[in-house]
């Protein structure tokens, strides 16, 4: 099979995972409450929950460039993205101790402790016992980290922007439930959302649609959420994240075309 067969392929099978979990999603809830709710956020707080994500592409772009060895490498976005599923993996696990009573006896109790645990066991196995240079591509990256480990400052650097990016993610989410009326305890999202983020990273659908939405659905029922409103959450939240971006998107079009024109 071509490689841009089987990537088509793949991408109508992930389109056909999101359409799948949007639809089971939307059928155990009420339409006309996750609307409302909707409505009741207004344009004013999609501007102000889009902030946060404006100030964390620019944190991000700052611990890009921490990272960027003189020019683009698989090694440097790499990293980038390690540091940032790193903080995340640190804010999940620090807040759980607070959080853990609110699971009660169920099992997605122990859902942040394993995906902790698989992190760290993913990371020594790639970073300690080196298994990734199997794959020959991926050996520019264990170049890159050999010079990264004598950089500690730039390690420290680099993870402290981290924390800084998830929190201002984190403060969108906690925006957009405020300006819907729900009071969700912030050291509950700091253990929800590193999990929410984690399932939704997985490449199965477009974009984490449907998967973030069930997720939010799982976990905030867990404290009496209901589901209109947990996944009204979950798509503002998406909704601000695109708003957020649009500046970004329309630079690159202007600046594409000049490339172009010229």
């Amino acid at each position: 099979m071509a490689p841009g067969t089987r990537k088509i392929l793949f991408f109508i099978v992930k389109v056909v995972v999101s359409a799948a979990a949007l639809y089971a999603v939307f059928s155990g809830i009420d339409v006309r409450e996750f609307a409302l709710m909707l409505a009741k956020i207004g344009p004013l707080y999609f501007v102000l929950a889009a902030l946060p994500y404006v100030m964390a592409q620019a944190v991000s772009t700052l611990r890009w460039k921490l990272l960027l060895p003189g020019s683009l490498t698989l090694a440097s976005v790499f990293m980038d993205r390690y540091f940032g599923f790193l903080s995340l993996m640190t804010i999940g696990i620090s807040a759980f101790p607070f959080a853990a009573g609110y699971f009660g006896k169920t099992v997605y109790k122990w859902l942040m402790p394993l995906i902790f645990v698989t992190f760290v066991v993913a990371s020594i196995l790639f970073f300690r016992l080196q298994l990734g240079k199997k794959f020959g591509s991926i050996g520019e990256i264990y170049d890159y980290f050999g010079r990264l480990k004598s950089r500690k400052d730039v390690i420290v650097k680099a993870v402290l922007l981290s924390l800084v990016v998830q929190l201002l993610n984190f403060f969108m989410v906690i925006i957009l439930a405020l300006a819907m009326g729900e009071d969700i305890p912030m050291v509950l999202l700091f253990v929800f959302l590193p999990i929410i983020i984690s399932v939704s990273t997985i490449p199965i659908s477009v974009s984490g649609l449907g998967v973030r939405e069930g997720s939010f659905v799982l976990l905030l029922g867990l404290i009496g959420v209901s589901p209109a409103v947990a996944t009204s959450l979950s798509l503002s939240w998406f909704f601000a994240n695109f708003l957020g971006g649009l500046p970004g998107l329309v630079l690159y079009v202007r600046r594409t075309g000049m490339s172009e024109g010229l």
